[in-house]
């Protein structure tokens, strides 16, 4: 590829290309492997998510029992601890 054409755009037309000279069972193949792709992705960024979360909780238990909760603790995290008791 010339070096005119290493922009993203120009990448993502090439790339679109490709899949339009594709057959059948390959654009298949190719759409299950990004349907499993996402599936994994959405996966991992819900379990960083509530491992954050979860973090966050465990912060505003141990500054609770260390009697800072009202001073440092985000509000955040104190209103995760308050609704889950």
């Amino acid at each position: 590829i010339p070096v005119i054409f290493k922009d993203d755009v120009f990448k993502q037309a090439f790339e679109k290309a490709e899949l339009a000279n594709l057959g059948q069972a390959d654009l298949d193949k190719y759409e299950s492997s990004l349907k499993v792709y996402r599936d994994l992705k959405g996966v991992i960024d819900t379990a960083f998510d509530e491992g954050k979360t979860e973090g966050k909780l465990e912060t505003a238990r141990q500054l609770k029992q260390l009697g800072l909760a009202d001073i440092a603790a985000p509000v955040e995290a104190l209103q995760i601890l308050q609704s889950s008791g």
